[in-house]
């Protein structure tokens, strides 16, 4: 299991007035009319031809498949609906995403997965042959990715050496850790790749900090050496997706998350149709409708289940 035990688990009322606090900073859309509550995605395949699939509280809650998911899967296919998986999970390479989810009942090809990993790495391959201090699970390694790469837990004398910082995960992270990087970085500015700008995600016991928690905390914001972020709600990410669905006009695609201000704004920014998965991830138990009337952030379907 991935150990996040440093830093406490966080409630759906602290992550939401942590991204609301930072929505300046998020991609801007506009919403309105009223969204339509249906029980399962079943209910909208009259509306979409294609599916973005978010994985945590679509797909799986840390390492168990959410009830019924195999199967709706199978029931798109079915359909003859294209479904492409965008997961902001990047402490493992691709391949690790891949044999989780076959691991779970899951029938994805290589070609019907983006991990924000890979949009990191491809941001990577364009900034020449820099050594970048990587923060991530512990033993992670680093072979799918095109540049050198030290984690940062084996030689925290990287903290000045390192010519940049690559934030894949936030497994092991410390208070003590984050106070030493953002010392490192007033000091001696430096490229900050964040490839997971998720704030908090599900797990079987609560929500945990991410990368992009950390990363909006560093310094260097309003300048040149702002962190760089490679994944949902960022348009790169679902520009990828969509590629991967071929010639589907985006209107008649999906984006289908557990959060509003990842998944539904990074949705409607992008220019797809949004589907709000209630029952499981960020909103289980809770009911969406204040959140939705507080962010002004409104999807266009609410669906119980997947």
């Amino acid at each position: 299991m991935t150990d996040h035990s440093a830093f406490a688990r966080v409630d759906l009322d602290w992550a939401f007035d942590r991204y609301e606090a930072l929505r300046s900073r998020l991609p801007q859309a506009a919403f309105s009319g009223t969204p339509r509550k249906v029980e399962d995605l079943s209910a909208v395949f009259d509306r979409y031809d294609g599916f973005v699939l978010d994985a945590f509280g679509v797909l799986n809650v840390g390492e168990t498949a959410i009830p019924g998911a195999v199967e709706r899967i199978a029931q798109m296919r079915a359909a003859g609906k294209r479904v492409v998986v965008l997961t902001n999970g990047a402490s493992y390479p691709r391949a690790s995403a891949l044999a989780k989810y076959a691991r779970l009942g899951f029938d994805f090809t290589p070609d019907e997965v983006v991990a924000s990993r890979d949009l990191a790495a491809a941001a990577l391959a364009g900034q020449g042959n820099r050594l970048w201090a990587a923060i991530t699970a512990a033993g992670a390694t680093f072979d799918d990715l095109p540049t050198r790469i030290t984690a940062l837990d084996t030689d925290p004398a990287l903290l000045a050496r390192a010519e940049g910082f690559l934030f894949l995960g936030s497994e092991g992270w410390t208070p003590q850790r984050q106070a030493a990087l953002k010392a490192a970085l007033s000091a001696r500015p430096r490229p900050v790749v964040v490839a997971n700008p998720d704030i908090v995600a599900p797990r079987e016991d609560g929500l945990t900090l991410e990368p992009g928690h950390f990363a909006h905390d560093l310094p260097g914001f309003g300048t040149p050496m702002a962190p760089e972020f490679h994944g949902k709600p960022f348009g790169g990410a679902f520009d990828a997706a969509l590629a991967r669905l071929g010639d589907l006009p985006r209107e008649r695609v999906a984006m289908v998350g557990d959060t509003l201000h990842t998944d539904v704004l990074g949705g409607r920014a992008a220019g797809l149709g949004t589907v709000l998965i209630a029952a499981h991830g960020l909103f289980k138990g809770l009911d969406p409708a204040p959140y939705i009337a507080r962010s002004g952030i409104v999807p266009d379907v609410i669906a119980t289940t997947t």
